[in-house]
């Protein structure tokens, strides 16, 4: 309700209960009426001035002490605490377990029933009992938050050293231009309370770092969602989510981009035209010895625009290094086209959801063949069955058929390679050495009977009989007979 129609209300109930004490007191003297009349009408136009005041005085309070507070401000108990300039913020005290029965509850049940059809009221519950932390909370940061809030989490701990400003507007999920100033963890704990207030949250005003580490990552949380844009905190967090074991999905870069049919989710190896990712990929391997093994969301489009350069207060280009707060965090500005960062976060909502329902979703495998390489290899196939078994009438695939078994099912490489090793113009390349053969020679060249080796492998393979496969090899056996069983069930075969 805007000022105006408050003010109008008090005026018109003031003159309603004036006008049932004049009914009542019927002896009372004209003159009387009207000063009362004018009286009370003066009375609430006063009061309601007052109250106004009052409050945008509180919300000024509010937004003035969460640009000074600090990591002070993450405080769980009850009452209060003094942050920095005096600003006392009010905090509730966030239990450590999350409420398992929540689902027991009749408006959470019904707030969430497209998701309980969805999953299962099971998988829902696992759900419900999940602990997620989310750092970095601008545009995709924010979007992620939001989904996995309003797709059930039962605690969620929002973790940004940074404000909102007017331009985080054209991307942040919920932030409005009255958030402007404030920060954006306390930003979006305001504004999900009114979502789903069962949610345990809790927002801090941090920087990670190696001092802030275990503040953040102790509590066991079920996923970690990086949404950092800086190399150096980014590598930081996500190599000390792989030593203690934690589950992470990573965010490289949303900006300059404009096509989502072109995100992905993949292994970090995979991540290819990005130059955040390359990075990220350069740095793990160099100072901390990790591969891979980290699934990231990621595009495939090349960005369609630069760093913008930096222009000082006297308008000429000066080093933006000279300008920053935080060391390592760039000042300079890349454009942004906003739904892109909240496709992001949507992306990584709906990945982090569906694995702690335990709801298996098989991701589009990055695979950069085109159409002639799918020739290349249905004929390739076709020209060993008639080395190796005199005909060809025994290959039951087409050209769109080896391209499901080999994008879907062998994601580009050997079936003997568990990761990927070959990206971008080197998937291109690695096309030169591959083949598509039978997994059981005593049946056909079908769907569900079709292997992706290397040239070297294929000898061997076709030496040896599935018996002895499986006896001396039993993890790679079960690997692949599981990959040809999605075959069959994805054909109805």
């Amino acid at each position: 309700m805007t000022p105006k129609k408050k003010h109008l209300k008090t005026v018109v109930i003031v003159m309603c209960c004036v006008f049932f004490f004049l009914v009542k007191k019927e002896k009372m003297e004209r003159g009387k009426y009207l000063a009362l009349v004018g009286g009370g009408a003066l009375l609430g136009s006063v009061s309601t001035f007052f109250l106004l005041r009052l409050l945008q005085s509180q919300k000024r309070g509010v937004s003035q002490c969460s640009k000074n507070v600090t990591a002070d401000f993450n405080v769980l108990d009850f009452g209060s605490h003094t942050g920095v300039d005096g600003c006392t913020i009010a905090r509730m005290k966030i239990d450590r377990v999350v409420n398992e029965d929540l689902l027991k509850d009749e408006i959470v049940s019904e707030q969430l029933t497209r998701n309980i059809q969805f999953f299962g009221f099971e998988s829902q519950q696992k759900v419900t009992a999940s602990y997620v932390v989310v750092i970095g909370l601008g545009g995709v940061g924010s979007h992620a938050a939001s989904m996995l809030l309003r797709s059930g989490i039962g605690k969620l701990l929002l973790v940004d050293f940074d404000q909102v400003s007017l331009s985080s507007l054209n991307r942040h999920a919920v932030a409005t231009r009255a958030d402007v100033g404030i920060s954006k963890a306390q930003c979006l704990e305001e504004h999900f309370s009114s979502i789903f207030p069962e949610c345990q949250i809790v927002a801090k005003v941090l920087l990670y770092d190696s001092s802030t580490e275990e503040e953040i990552l102790s509590g066991h949380p079920d996923f970690v969602l990086d949404c950092i844009d800086n190399i150096d905190t980014k590598v930081a967090l996500l190599a000390a989510c792989v030593r203690r074991g934690l589950k992470v999905l990573s965010a490289t870069g949303a900006g300059a981009r404009a096509d989502p049919t072109r995100i992905r989710i993949a292994d970090l190896r995979e991540s290819t035209n990005d130059p955040l990712s390359r990075a990220v990929r350069h740095r793990l391997r160099k100072d901390y010895g990790i591969e891979g093994g980290i699934p990231v969301v990621f595009s495939l489009e090349k960005p369609k625009a630069k760093l913008l350069p930096f222009k000082g207060t006297s308008g000429e280009e000066e080093n933006p290094s000279d300008y920053q707060i935080v060391p390592g965090f760039r000042v300079r500005i890349i454009p942004v086209l906003g739904t892109i960062p909240a496709i992001f976060g949507q992306f990584m909502a709906s990945f982090v959801v569906t694995e702690l329902a335990g709801v298996h979703v098989q991701t589009e495998p990055v695979v950069n063949f085109d159409m002639d390489h799918y020739h290349t290899l249905h004929q390739r196939l076709i020209e060993h069955e008639e080395s190796l078994y005199g005909t060809s009438m025994e290959v039951q695939v087409d050209v769109e058929e080896v391209m499901y078994i080999v994008k879907e099912l062998w994601h580009g490489r050997s079936a003997r390679e568990q990761h990927v090793k070959d990206v971008g113009r080197g998937m291109w390349r690695s096309v030169n050495e591959l083949m598509l053969v039978r997994w059981d020679r005593t049946k056909p060249a079908s769907i569900s009977n079709l292997i992706l080796l290397k040239f070297k492998e294929v000898d061997e393979h076709e030496s040896r009989t599935l018996e002895d496969i499986k006896e001396n090899e039993p993890e790679f056996h079960s690997r692949v007979s599981a990959v040809l069983k999605r075959a069959e069930l994805d054909f109805g075969l």
